[in-house]
């Protein structure tokens, strides 16, 4: 089952990386399983992350399998398991979602879309990488969202699995790329909430987002 795991934290990093999300070595990806949770090892280039480079860890932090110590965001990642019982964290440097938390404190809704994330983006407050202060200030943000922006540094985005939370980080630096070029445009126009209600009831009515089969 590990190596299972193992294999797919390692294809979800190299493609976060031919996305541009991850830059060489900033970024980790992690999924969980059980008490488990695989995790990319520090000072890993991402494009070329193998199974190799990619280490087992108890939820405590207890290293089980793998020769690479764990990513220097260790804490930030089993924090969040913790805190929500999430699958898998993905934790990128994307160049919008990065130029985002560089100056708004929230990525408000310009796009429905966005309601798959749980609604306006919250930027987790500032704090010097690897510590429990970032780690408790991302938790913060992360509530009812499956994502948040970390203040000029990046991006986090949480899922019910591995794929999830990667579509979940592809699409916030979407929204991130969105805002900034409707910025540029001008004043960006918000969806009221009473919008984003309507979103969500024809959303829930009409299956949005699912596979469906044509009626026999």
């Amino acid at each position: 089952m590990t190596g299972d795991l193992v294999a797919a934290v390692a294809s979800a990093a190299r493609r976060l990386a031919a996305e541009g999300l991850l830059i060489g070595t900033a970024g980790n990806v992690s999924a969980r399983v059980g008490d488990l949770v695989a995790v990319t090892g520090t000072g890993v280039v991402l494009a070329d992350c193998t199974p190799e480079d990619v280490t087992v860890v108890t939820l405590s932090g207890r290293v089980v399998e793998g020769t690479l110590v764990p990513t220097s965001e260790l804490d930030l990642h089993l924090g969040v398991y913790a805190a929500t019982g999430t699958s898998a964290v993905v934790h990128t440097h994307a160049p919008f979602a990065t130029a985002v938390a560089c100056v708004l404190d929230e990525l408000p809704v310009l796009h429905y879309q966005q309601l798959l994330l749980g609604g306006p983006i919250r930027v987790a407050a500032y704090a010097t990488f690897g510590t429990p202060e970032l780690a408790a200030f991302v938790r913060e943000a992360l509530v009812d969202r499956q994502a948040a922006l970390m203040a000029n540094h990046g991006s986090v985005a949480i899922g019910s699995s591995l794929a999830k939370a990667v579509d979940h980080a592809l699409l916030l630096e979407w929204l991130a790329a969105l805002h900034h070029r409707a910025s540029a445009l001008g004043t960006p126009r918000e969806l009221t909430p009473a919008e984003q209600e309507a979103v969500i009831v024809a959303a829930i009515a009409r299956q949005y987002g699912t596979t469906q089969e044509n009626p026999a």
